[in-house]
């Protein structure tokens, strides 16, 4: 069950316990390069996204370029301070999810919980694809080879943040500062200067401005707004992942917050300036980022870093899915609705099965696209503002139990907004594949609740929450399965007469004569050694190994039902790795077997041929 926090435990100012695992964890800076990247790297596709859509209705259209960037900033804002509220009220993480379960629900809760997981993974692939197309532009010769490309980079990511979530921030704060240095001095540049200095990048390309368009209408407008809020995903990542900061964790998460909300307003309305200043106009085969380097700082050295910066930065910029879903998934596994593996934790604070699953399933959409940017792109962005609009309208409710009315109406703003901006994306993208993440949506909230449902199954069959009755001693009797006379024989019926009150050795016998021949050869050296253990004969019809075994179990529990059985399975531990593959494998078929049709304890005794 989950443990609600008090106002008073919950504020920014709190006492926190001590950290033992700091070191391990985010400081405000860090948790900046580990947690932002992805919202860092929208400004590389957002504006464009913009433009691409006001060039539908000529020059006129893109003079909307600054307003429509205005709005999408406005909206970050907001977006920033509620987040900032989130972070405050459950400093425990889980972000709009979180919210929803405290205030909305657990049906709520698990919508947006679900819409987070299907955007924190098309995040992957979409910025690795991303990435990788920007190589791949600067070197052609490569596009063949952009699916292995994008496996190998999601495979280094994935890497690093196995090794701690504090490692792969140190990892991705250079690029990071590098990324961000590069877009301020580039409008820094440019705001000084009355025309392009160079418009190298875009001569040569075929513009995509309509040609005679002048009217530009409502329903532009909200496209253009809509395509350019893909800017605004990985805003809520920060507040997802507020125990990954050290103590005290949600200040220095909403500090986080803070610089990623101003550093991503002002490059987006900066770049905005430029693309109006130098009356930019879209063109094929050159990304709008590019063209303002160009104009902006010349085709030289400068031009290159920021291409470069831009393609590192998007590449990485998949860590923000790396920090926010295993602790997302770790709040659904306390609350059983994932597997509770997903709650686990390694040495270096890192939830490593959700980790590698989100990699494992990131690496199926590439494939699946191919490597493609375009096939994942459509599908992008919807998930995060319905959990927008699920967080906002769940922390309306948050400050209205405590009457603090200027807060709620912060939120119902952003509720309102988002949620405007949720179904605009969604209906404008619908047949571009937005229909694919309407009936996903859906589907995960199913799988969630299955989940939980066999939870429940489970711990009432385990009497969860229920005092046991008291242990009490049973006759325990075990049973050995052999083949042969060996070493690994004997330390199995030491280790059995050590167990239990009762001890049986079993063999299976078939009914082919060499079988039937081996079988009375070892009952004859059985009788000649007489280690004090009976053997008894398991005769089987069919060449199976197992079924006999569980089917003798089956008929001692018929019999004795007040009898434990134990099945002792002696299996050779061989001294090195590559000889399990001599191995016959036959204790792991008997395991399967009687744990598939019995109750019996299974206990498997590994003779280490190593040791002396």
């Amino acid at each position: 069950m989950t443990t609600l926090i008090s106002e008073k435990d919950a504020a920014p100012g709190a006492e926190e316990p001590p950290d033992a695992g700091a070191r391990h964890k985010l400081t405000a800076v860090t948790g900046l390069a580990a947690l932002s990247l992805d919202a860092m790297a929208s400004v590389a596709y957002g504006p464009e996204a913009i433009v691409l859509v006001l060039a539908a209705a000529g020059g006129h259209g893109l003079g909307f370029t600054l307003p429509v960037t205005l709005a999408i900033a406005g909206l970050l804002a907001v977006l920033v301070a509620s987040y900032r509220q989130v972070i405050a009220a459950f400093p425990d993480g889980g972000g709009s999810y979180a919210v929803a379960k405290a205030h909305l629900g657990r049906r709520t809760s698990l919508v947006a919980a679900a819409s987070l997981v299907l955007d924190y993974v098309l995040n992957v692939a979409v910025v690795v694809t991303a990435g990788v197309a920007a190589l791949t532009s600067a070197f052609p010769g490569l596009y063949g080879d952009r699916l292995v490309i994008c496996l190998a980079v999601l495979a280094l990511i994935t890497a690093v943040n196995l090794r701690g979530i504090v490692d792969s921030a140190r990892a991705f704060l250079v690029p990071t500062a590098v990324f961000v240095g590069a877009i301020l001095v580039m409008i820094a540049v440019g705001l000084f200067r009355d025309a392009p200095v160079s418009t190298a990048a875009s001569d040569g390309h075929a513009s995509v401005l309509a040609a005679d368009a002048t009217t530009v209408g409502a329903l532009l407008l909200l496209k253009a707004f809509a395509s350019g809020c893909s800017a605004l995903t990985g805003v809520e990542a920060i507040a997802n992942a507020v125990p990954s900061f050290r103590a005290p964790a949600a200040r220095r998460a909403m500090r986080a917050e803070v610089a990623l909300g101003a550093l991503l307003g002002v490059m987006l309305i900066g770049l905005s300036v430029l693309i109006s200043r130098f009356g930019l106009q879209p063109v094929e085969g050159v990304t709008v980022l590019a063209q303002l380097a160009d104009a902006s700082l010349g085709h030289h050295t400068a031009f290159y870093v920021v291409q470069f910066a831009t393609m590192v930065l998007l590449a990485l910029s998949a860590n923000t899915s790396f920090g926010g879903l295993p602790v997302l998934l770790k709040l659904l596994a306390r609350d059983n609705h994932v597997p509770h593996v997903f709650g686990l934790k390694a040495d270096r604070q890192v939830h490593r099965h959700g980790v590698v699953w989100l990699a494992v399933v990131s690496a199926a959409l590439l494939v699946f696209s191919g490597g493609d940017t375009n096939t994942l792109v459509p599908l992008f962005a919807i998930g995060v503002f319905v959990g927008f609009t699920i967080a906002q309208t769940g922390m309306v409710l948050h400050w209205r139990a405590t009457r603090q009315w200027g807060r709620a109406l912060l939120n119902g703003l952003g509720a309102v907004l988002t949620g405007v901006s949720a179904l605009v994306v969604t209906a404008t993208k619908f047949h571009d594949g937005a229909w694919l993440i309407v009936i996903a949506l859906p589907l995960l909230v199913l799988a969630f609740e299955a989940v939980h449902r066999a939870y429940a199954r489970i711990g009432a069959r385990l009497g969860v929450g229920r005092i046991p009755e008291p242990p009490h001693r049973e006759r325990s009797l075990v049973l050995v399965p052999v083949s042969s006379l060996t070493r690994l024989t004997s330390e199995a019926l030491t280790a059995a007469v050590s167990l239990g009150d009762e001890v049986r050795a079993v063999t299976v016998c078939h009914p082919d004569p060499e079988d039937r021949a081996v079988t009375e050869a070892l009952e004859r050296d059985w009788a000649l050694w007489n280690p004090g253990v009976p053997l008894v004969r398991l005769s089987a019809e069919r060449r199976s190994l197992g079924r006999p075994v569980s089917s003798y179990v089956r008929e001692l529990h018929a019999a004795e039902s007040g009898t434990r059985v134990t099945v002792l399975i002696p299996e050779a531990e061989p001294e090195h790795l590559w000889q399990r593959l001599l191995q016959n494998q036959r204790g792991a078929v008997v395991a399967h077997a009687v744990r598939r049709d019995t109750d019996a304890v299974i206990c498997r005794l590994r003779f280490r041929l190593g040791a002396r």
